[in-house]
């Protein structure tokens, strides 16, 4: 019997493998090329184009950032960072992952592991810092329910949490092409790894 395929062809050229990935098959223009194209919400949200991973991350980090002013350069990158294996493969929403079972989280931990080494992160990050990025994450998720993805404020309030309000910035989201969307990403990542 033929061996499967397990690995795919980035277009850097580095051929990943999905169940055994090697950070130095990782680089950050596949992930954010990757983002820029995976739909958040499968792709049911409101606006010309679908409201990308890309852009979802960058507004976590902005949130982390407003939540935790003192994280180091490390812990902002872990947050920028937090869906980085959807780049290879994508984004499901929570109950298709329950679904799916524990075959898709043991995958996303490999990938997630590989990519915080590579880019100078401990591959388990602390739980505090999870924490942390977490709860940016969910308030990220409470806004895209309520403003683009069609979810009443009460049914928000169910999933994800009710957020504070203060920590909340006060601007509207709209999904952006990808080409931009890839933009915004590698103009943060570079500005972290550049301080």
């Amino acid at each position: 019997m033929k061996p499967q395929r397990a690995w795919q062809r980035m277009l850097s050229g580095r051929r990943l493998d999905l169940l055994d990935p090697s950070p130095l098959d990782i680089e950050i223009e596949d992930i954010a090329h990757g983002l820029a194209f995976v739909a958040r919400w499968n792709g049911q949200t409101r606006g010309d184009y679908p409201y990308s991973v890309a852009e979802h991350s960058v507004f976590v980090l902005e949130l982390y950032r407003r939540l935790y002013p003192k994280a180091g350069r490390d812990w902002q990158l872990a947050a920028l960072l937090h869906d980085a294996p959807e780049y290879v493969i994508g984004d499901m929403i929570s109950p298709v992952k329950d679904a799916v079972g524990p075959e898709y989280a043991a995958l996303d931990k490999r990938l997630m592991a590989a990519i915080h080494i590579r880019f100078g992160l401990p591959a388990e990050l602390p739980p505090t810092i999870k924490k942390q990025i977490k709860r940016a994450d969910r308030i990220s998720a409470w806004l895209e329910a309520v403003q683009i993805a069609g979810f009443s404020e009460e049914e928000a309030d169910k999933l994800f949490g009710k957020p504070v309000f203060d920590d909340i910035p006060r601007r509207r989201l709209r999904p952006h092409p990808p080409m931009e969307s890839k933009g915004a990403f590698m103009e943060v990542f570079t500005d972290l790894i550049e301080s």
